[in-house]
């Protein structure tokens, strides 16, 4: 069989630029392709790189949703199907939401896909594809192949170096994903054999690891980090909070390459992250946190949600002060999405506080629903001006890092990414971007 896996086009939110939507492809694409069987053909298209071919006849066609993708996932899915071309759907959102996704394709893969991908493909082949596809059992990640990186253009796109080590998060925020009913709650890591494997791969030395938790097992962390530490990298990762309660491993991090860590704060309002259940945050010692980072040279990129039920118009000012005085790095702001699917979603269905229900709005950059302590207006102005100031240029200036090293890579992402990234993505080649985003990588991960 033709086998064509499709990324759909990504929205922009309103700071977003051009490099948003090159920045990666997609994993779970590439770990398909590497799945399937050698008696069939694989290709990938990739709709934020190109237009997608709508001309061709594949005898499969399998689509990876985001929330905000929905819409437009559905609609290449009905173009397919109408010309008779099974279709499967896959991600985040169709696991969450089978039933809406199965009005629009003729199958549908729920979660992980390991131990489900070649039972899809022989079911298409003899046409007997059934309607939902899910293991009960989670996957064994020591099975994960490498993705395969070989039927993309690397050149498309900023980073071609990410590395997922795990699967999963040991804890249950009430809006992420991992609080849905499809995910399987054993929290796992790939054998750090190939890991490295993996990253031997790779035609650089910087690595993205892109666990939701890099810190989810610390043990298996600290571990795997002892592994690489001769090898001479360069790398980024996500972490919780909690990595406050071992600073031995954060030395150890700096050692072994850590140039720069994602980190959920969301709130500085210890009331708001108890509600949503994010008990690894302890608002009191997030300062020490940063603290620690910074003593040993590891950059920050603080992750923060608006609209928490505790949030007046205040929470702005006061976090932006917050972020300047702690010369936080970089700084990515949502507005707090209950995604469909989602323990929060449900609590606020319950509670008749959703107000929109266009799954292009669901990027964290639109009021979906009815705060409490502010009007929609107000968190939605209160979002894009913390922005436009924490990128000012006497914020950025304010929060100039203390080590010299840091400093370039520091002004690449808050000048050429952040503040002036919107003129640089319309006026520079793809080709120059691919460069330019290995200089500002050094401080990258978690962009978004």
């Amino acid at each position: 069989m033709e086998i064509k896996l499709i990324q759909p086009r990504m929205s922009l939110r309103p700071m977003d630029s051009k490099f948003k939507r090159i920045m990666s492809p997609s994993i779970a694409l590439l770990v398909l392709a590497a799945l399937t069987p050698s008696e069939h053909q694989v290709v990938m298209e990739d709709e934020n790189v190109k237009k997608i071919n709508l001309n061709d006849h594949p005898d499969l066609v399998g689509i990876t949703v985001n929330v905000d993708t929905s819409q437009r996932a559905y609609e290449i899915a009905s173009y397919y199907r109408a010309k008779g071309i099974p279709v499967v759907l896959g991600g985040i959102h169709v696991s969450a939401n089978p039933e809406e996704a199965l009005q629009y394709a003729d199958s549908v893969c729920i979660g992980e896909a390991e131990d489900l991908w070649e039972k899809i493909l022989a079911d298409a082949k003899n046409g007997q594809l059934q309607k939902k596809y899910y293991s009960p059992y989670p996957t064994d990640l020591g099975k994960t192949p490498v993705p395969k990186w070989e039927i993309l253009n690397r050149r498309n796109y900023l980073y071609t170096n990410t590395v997922l080590t795990s699967r999963g998060c040991p804890f249950r925020c009430e809006f992420c994903y991992n609080s849905c009913d499809y995910v399987h709650k054993l929290f796992r890591h790939k054998p750090i054999e190939n890991v490295i494997q993996e990253i031997e791969k790779l035609p650089t030395k910087q690595v993205m690891f892109i666990d939701d938790n890099f810190i989810g097992n610390v043990a298996w962390t600290r571990d795997f980090i002892r592994t690489i530490k001769p090898m001479g990298l360069k790398w980024h990762a996500a972490v919780s909070a909690n990595l406050v309660n071992y600073p031995k491993l954060i030395e150890e991090m700096r050692e072994s390459g850590c140039q720069s860590l994602f980190i959920g704060f969301e709130t500085i309002n210890q009331e708001s992250v108890q509600r949503v259940n994010k008990s690894q945050n302890n608002v009191a010692r997030y300062e020490e946190l940063i603290a620690l980072l910074h003593q040993n040279e590891i950059m920050v990129n603080a992750s923060l949600v608006f609209g928490f039920d505790e949030h007046g118009p205040d929470v702005f000012r006061d976090t932006l002060n917050w972020l300047v005085k702690n010369k936080i790095e970089t700084m990515t702001a949502h507005i707090l999405t209950p995604y469909p699917g989602t323990l929060l979603y449900k609590k606020l269905m319950e509670q008749n506080r959703i107000i929109d229900f266009d799954t292009t709005h669901y990027n964290t950059s639109h009021v979906v629903f009815r705060p409490l302590k502010m009007t929609a207006e107000e968190l939605y102005q209160g979002y894009l001006n913390i922005y436009k100031e924490f990128y000012s240029l006497p914020n950025i200036f304010k929060r100039l890092p203390e080590s010299p090293n840091q400093r370039i890579p520091f002004l690449l992402f808050n000048l050429c990414y952040r503040k002036y990234g919107k003129g640089l993505s319309k006026l520079i080649p793809l080709n120059w971007m691919n460069s330019l985003g290995k200089t500002v990588r050094h401080i990258s991960y978690g962009i978004e």
